[in-house]
């Protein structure tokens, strides 16, 4: 274990992060977490990542990774969750609004929790806006 620490720390150095190895894992989970202000605030889902996100992404890779694909997912769900809402009036959009609210939430603790961890994670169905 103190071998892949090291090999994280060296990584890190060459890399140019500012961010030690820790850091990088909270700032990369943060981005995925700050989604969770969108059931607080219209557009908080899009707003909390992009904002972690630019404070960040010069700072570290990893962090940057994240950002990016915490941004496109939200982006592709708001888009996802209008189009169930205008699916409401014929009655199949609750269902499937209900059923993205979920796997948002879910995906997005699954997210986070890799990010602690220090891996990378793709999300199911997101459209790739910024690359």
């Amino acid at each position: 274990m103190e071998q892949l620490s090291d090999f994280r720390e060296q990584e890190r150095k060459e890399s140019g992060s500012d961010l030690s190895s820790s850091d990088e894992r909270t700032w990369g989970m943060l981005c995925h977490l700050a989604a969770f202000a969108g059931y607080f605030i219209p557009l908080g889902n899009i707003f909390g990542p992009l904002l972690v996100w630019m404070m960040k992404k010069e700072q570290s890779g990893f962090v940057d990774v994240h950002g990016k694909e915490s941004l496109n997912f939200q982006i592709s769900m708001t888009i996802y969750v209008i189009v169930a809402s205008i699916l409401t009036i014929i009655l199949i959009g609750l269902p499937v609004l209900i059923g993205l609210l979920v796997f948002d939430l879910v995906v997005v603790i699954i997210a986070s929790v890799k990010a602690r961890d220090g891996e990378f994670y793709r999300y199911p169905l997101c459209i790739r806006f910024i690359t």
